[in-house]
């Protein structure tokens, strides 16, 4: 496993392997400081974040995840970043209290198992909370990544203080979160929110295969857009490149360009239905735009006028993260908090013999 490891990180710079930012000044521990670890696990990069119990963030550490899919070998990546993390503050293994993890994929949260993740990482049934608590001696808690978005946005960002409400992350892939009097919906079987297999107008007629992208996120995600991009895609239309990303079709969008145009009022208008069937089976007030592709301006935008052309009895209000590609980590760190407060005294026994 170590040979695999070290196989994986061998040709990157340091800054991809071990990169901890933000360290606040004046944050050595003291003998009574505790501490938690939020993980926010990506199919590209692995990013954590220190904060002690009040929920300051403290440090923040990243690595590639590239070539590195085993389970095993991610908890090895995450030991270093935690033993990076604690070393930045001068803290003893026994001041964590508690680590929280968010898996791209459906996630059971009672059993602490990641039941399947997107075809970019590949997982099946990993007990990701049992690898967390036997990695550190401390209690753990999973979820999938985009709930923990929704919990960061709902502590600390555009959600704060919402008691309802949808979070979309549309980045490669589309996912959502509902939040529903304060708690996440999840679903008989741990799969609710998985809206990119939804059928709207605009989208493929045959659903798509659990596992492959689905119809709505084959159109509407990242992907997605750059595939549409390059089907309309003519040196007579366009003056652009073919090969572009979903975001740097929206930028030239907003620059002027016809055909970006078209993509972009393509997009959101296959978003717009999404949203309002949604709105129709929730009547949710509000609904937050996550992920790289979905926090850019012109998407929110052309979006909600799609949503002002449907005449709902009552549109919701469409925003933009206020956390970005922190949202995740934030839940994370919410989730450990919590996990500090409602499995005190878990591993508490052993807390004298831990380095």
């Amino acid at each position: 496993m170590q040979n695999r490891l070290q196989e994986a990180t061998s040709g990157m710079t340091p800054r991809q392997i071990h990169s901890t930012i933000s360290v606040k000044q004046n944050s050595t521990a003291t003998e009574d400081t505790g501490y938690v670890v939020g993980v926010d696990l990506g199919a590209t990069n692995l990013r954590l974040a220190l904060a002690d119990t009040s929920g300051v963030v403290i440090a923040k550490w990243g690595c590639s995840t590239v070539g590195v899919r085993d389970a095993d070998e991610v908890i090895m990546l995450v030991k270093n970043g935690v033993e990076s993390l604690l070393e930045q503050v001068s803290a003893p293994r026994h001041a964590l209290k508690a680590v929280a993890a968010g898996a791209p994929g459906i996630t059971d949260v009672d059993a602490g198992i990641v039941i399947a993740t997107s075809y970019l990482m590949g997982w099946r049934d990993v007990p990701l909370r049992a690898l967390l608590e036997d990695a550190f001696n401390a209690p753990a808690a999973v979820d999938n990544d985009v709930n923990l978005a929704a919990l960061g946005e709902s502590w600390t960002g555009a959600a704060k203080g919402a008691r309802d409400f949808v979070f979309l992350a549309i980045g490669t892939g589309i996912g959502a979160s509902v939040i529903v009097n304060g708690s996440s919906y999840r679903g008989r079987d741990w799969a609710a929110g998985e809206i990119g297999y939804m059928l709207v107008p605009g989208t493929p007629t045959i659903p798509g295969n659990h596992g492959e992208p689905g119809a709505l996120e084959s159109v509407i995600g990242g992907e997605g857009i750059k595939t549409q991009w390059q089907k309309l895609w003519s040196a007579k239309g366009t003056a652009l490149p073919k090969d572009l990303t979903a975001t740097q079709i929206f930028d030239h969008a907003l620059a002027g360009d016809a055909l970006a145009q078209t993509i972009l009022e393509q997009t959101a208008r296959m978003l717009s239905y999404a949203i309002y069937n949604m709105a129709l089976v929730l009547n949710c007030p509000l609904f937050v735009l996550g992920g790289g592709v979905g926090m850019h301006p012109a998407l929110c935008s052309e979006t909600q006028k799609m949503l002002g052309q449907l005449n709902m009895r009552s549109e919701p209000q469409l925003m933009r993260s206020a956390l970005g590609t922190d949202a995740q980590l934030m839940g994370a760190l919410r989730l450990a908090l919590d996990t500090v407060n409602s499995r005190p005294g878990l591993f508490a026994s052993e807390g004298s013999s831990r380095e």
